[in-house]
């Protein structure tokens, strides 16, 4: 009888972050659509300068392009229209892609989650598992050698570290493709494809996933050191518990909730860095399409890119608290009542 009412407290608990949580992301995106606006227009030029300063134009048709583009109107008179539009769903119009930002924009997305994805699981996952190691014998020689090893690899920019993986492995060495997402006009479905475009983001993935690697072992190490010196662990080893028992089943889970913080808080830098790993290996998604937009000054472009991309962080974010809670009870619990 109490295992249900157990479970139905966490559930509920669980609606209850999840409730408060989307509630307060509503202003934030909010304020996030209005600052961006409001930068973007203080910067010099716009999309009908980028447009004549490409193709060329007179003053009659730099008028009717201001025009038809609607950017005629006041700042605020457009970002009424564009909250008023936003409303209903509408993000608008790419003047550049001369299609609805929605579109553009959702085409591009499958393949920044991709890449995110994947570089996430590959840095949280051996990072956390390398950090087990060098906390499994703090101030071992294998401790030392890793944490060297990380604090270098997290120095190294990300974009040098690409173009040295593009190097050795596409260009000499031959083995893997040097960019895009799939081979062109190959034909290939099903599995076929499938395997061609993991190909493809091997590079990407590493490149990216490499940088954050060392930041979740260095962190996984530090807090396994930390709870080393906890009484429970040293309670543990008094009553003669084998090592790895005491790593794995005390230490290595305390130390993880940490870590399950920090990978909230690194889904927008790591959504940064696909900017610069998209340019370098061409792959089309929100990071190289937030360049092209802009090139071409497309404002209603960037604004749904970054209205978008603020989105998908407070989601993971959400995820990551829901994960935390479900790790520690009392964490949800406090995180509900608030």
């Amino acid at each position: 009888m109490h295992a249900p009412i157990r479970g139905n407290a966490s559930m509920n608990r669980t609606f209850r972050l999840l409730k408060r949580r989307l509630v307060g992301a509503i202003p934030v995106l909010l304020i996030v659509v209005i600052g961006s606006f409001l930068l973007l227009e203080a910067a010099p030029g716009d999309a009908v300068d980028a447009y004549v300063a490409s193709v060329g134009g007179d003053a009659g048709m730099i008028e009717a392009l201001r025009q038809g583009w609607g950017l005629d109107a006041s700042p605020m008179t457009r970002l009424a229209a564009y909250l008023w539009a936003l409303l209903h769903l509408d993000l608008g119009h790419s003047v550049a892609f001369s299609r609805p930002v929605r579109d553009v924009v959702l085409e591009r997305l499958p393949n920044t989650l991709l890449l995110m994805g994947a570089a996430t699981a590959l840095s949280f996952a051996l990072g956390t598992a390398l950090g087990i190691v060098a906390g499994a014998r703090p101030g071992s020689a294998r401790d030392r050698a890793l944490s060297i090893g990380s604090l270098a690899l997290y120095a190294v920019p990300g974009f040098w570290l690409a173009l040295v993986l593009t190097i050795v492995f596409s260009v000499e060495l031959r083995w893997l493709p040097l960019s895009g997402m799939e081979t062109i006009a190959s034909g290939k479905v099903g599995f076929a494809r499938a395997l061609d475009v993991a190909r493809h983001m091997v590079l990407p993935v590493t490149s990216l996933g490499l940088i954050y690697l060392a930041l979740y072992l260095r962190m996984m190490r530090a807090g396994m050191a930390e709870v080393w010196r906890m009484d429970f662990t040293r309670a543990a080893r008094a009553r003669g518990i084998g090592r790895r028992r005491i790593v794995l089943s005390h230490v290595a889970r305390n130390a993880l909730l940490p870590l399950v913080t920090m990978l909230g808080l690194q889904s927008a830098q790591m959504l940064g860095g696909s900017v610069v790993i998209e340019s370098v290996f061409s792959v089309p998604g929100l990071g190289r399409l937030a360049q092209e937009a802009v090139g071409s000054r497309d404002t209603p472009l960037l604004i749904g890119i970054i209205l978008v991309s603020a989105a998908l962080v407070i989601v993971i974010n959400l995820l990551v608290d829901i994960a935390y809670a479900a790790l520690d009870p009392r964490v949800g619990a406090s995180e509900a009542s608030a």
